[in-house]
């Protein structure tokens, strides 16, 4: 949720925070949400990561209505540490990965129109709340989120925030999950989005490709459409190790001269999970 380039909007703190004004969301607003969480409540069990159902009843998300972040923060500092920040939309990547460095997660006040209930651009409070948040509240994944926002400080004084950029959209926004035989869902942008949630595990268009860090901060990404790729981890923890464990100057410096990848690209290193046809991109691009 950053933008390099960004001004700070009139009322903003210096951190680009905001209030959230809980009172003044209207009941259609509230009803907004209700609608939204109640299609993707029904739809998700079985389909994304346990950790993510059960971040949802500790942080006591199917409460009807906009959650208010003081009380959504309360529990989830009790939880992880972590809580939750409101700003007015994008925010800088210095901005983002402070707060984020800090266990604050940044989230849009303000929620879609009920005809954009299946698309928005621009992340608003329900993708930012409800996808994010209940991952947050598992121990792992809370440190894996902290270890990226200090990441995202080292890779701005290395010129390096796309690559790590890419590292946030494949697995943050747009992550599968090995879960027994078969893959999980577990990105906010998979698992805030009704048709996304089904496209990411069902449909034979996307390629699904084992996650391999050097590969991945190569891939190309769209941010207008379904995604041509997922890449699967084995494991919040496997994630979180390799992050942590992974010294990423030498890493950026080994990239710099390698040519990106193309999104639809399957390499013969790659771990397949499917062979994607990309038969909806190519449709898309033929309209």
């Amino acid at each position: 949720m950053s933008d390099a380039n960004l001004t700070r909007p009139k009322g903003a703190a210096d951190d680009w925070t905001i209030p959230q004004g809980w009172d003044a969301y209207t009941p259609e607003e509230h009803a907004t949400w209700d609608i939204l969480f109640a299609r993707q409540a029904d739809m998700l069990p079985g389909r994304v990561t346990p950790e993510f159902i059960e971040g949802l009843d500790v942080l006591r998300l199917s409460k009807p209505g906009i959650p208010d972040f003081e009380e959504l923060s309360e529990r989830l500092i009790k939880a992880t540490g972590w809580q939750v920040v409101a700003v007015p939309g994008l925010v800088p990547d210095e901005v983002f990965f402070d707060h984020l460095a800090n266990r604050r997660f940044v989230a849009g006040n303000f929620i879609r129109k009920p005809d954009q209930l299946d698309y928005l651009q621009e992340p608003d409070v329900f993708h930012d709340v409800f996808g994010h948040v209940p991952l947050l509240a598992h121990p792992v994944f809370a440190d894996y989120m902290q270890a990226y926002g200090k990441g995202g400080q080292r890779a701005a004084a290395l010129g390096a925030i796309e690559r790590l950029a890419r590292l946030y959209w494949y697995t943050v926004e747009f992550g599968l999950v090995r879960s027994g035989n078969g893959l999980k869902l577990y990105g906010a942008g998979i698992v805030s989005s009704y048709t996304e949630s089904v496209f990411a595990l069902d449909d034979p268009s996307p390629n699904r490709i084992g996650f391999d860090l050097k590969r991945l901060m190569r891939t190309k990404y769209r941010i207008d459409d379904f995604q041509q790729n997922y890449f699967v981890i084995d494991s919040f923890e496997d994630l979180l190790e390799q992050t942590l464990n992974t010294d990423f100057a030498p890493l950026y410096a080994e990239l710099e001269g390698q040519p990106d990848i193309e999104i639809e690209a399957i390499l013969p290193a790659d771990k397949i999970y499917t062979r994607g046809t990309q038969s909806y991109a190519r449709a898309r691009e033929a309209a």
